[in-house]
């Protein structure tokens, strides 16, 4: 026998369809999740905002960096590496820093992509392309944070093609400063921001 109660539609002694209805999608969408991780590929990447080199900076501080304006761009041996740069640095960089003598200001930060070169398929002639995502490496301007490294703080975060997941690099904020002590007179900054 039918009843409606409610605008659901039930029969005696069982619940309403139209919670049987929700029932049957929330088992069906459990049912897309494990069916999913079984497949070998989890539904939910890593949170790469969660992932911290320890005692040293996160890569929260640099939310955004994807949407950074370009510096410049760079081969080194196997890899193929854009440079960008936060608003603040961009500013610095065309006021005419480091070269005018001033610092870059607390805040500029810089992200450097690294990913593995190959040869591209499509190009009609011969071009080196970007392959695999390799690591990301940070910096961070803040004289406060920083006084013992030239004011800059550094990150490096290695990417796991079969895990899709980013891992920190040594410890600590200083794991660039020894190489960059090279460009101390520049502020610490390898890269020239070429005339476009």
């Amino acid at each position: 026998m039918h009843a409606r109660q409610g605008g659901d539609v039930t029969h005696e002694n069982r619940r309403p369809l139209k919670t049987a209805r929700l029932g049957i999608t929330a088992t069906g969408a459990a049912l897309a999740i494990v069916l999913g991780v079984m497949g070998g590929r989890a539904i939910s990447a890593q949170d790469r905002y969660t992932v911290q080199v320890p005692n040293g900076l996160g890569f929260a501080e640099f939310k955004g960096y994807e949407d950074w304006q370009t510096v410049a761009v760079s081969q080194s041996g196997d890899l193929i590496e854009v440079i960008l740069g936060n608003p603040a640095m961009i500013e610095a960089y065309r006021a005419g820093a480091p070269g005018n003598g001033k610092p870059f200001p607390d805040g500029a930060k810089m992200a450097k992509i690294h990913w593995n070169a190959k040869k591209s398929a499509e190009a009609p002639s011969p071009t080196t392309v970007p392959d695999t995502l390799h690591d990301i490496d940070f910096m961070v301007r803040d004289s406060k944070r920083f006084a013992a490294t030239g004011n800059w703080g550094y990150a490096q975060f290695n990417y796991d093609a079969a895990s899709d997941a980013f891992a920190p690099e040594g410890t600590g904020a200083d794991c660039g400063y020894t190489c960059h002590t090279i460009v101390a007179k520049k502020d610490f900054v390898f890269t020239a921001y070429p005339k476009r």
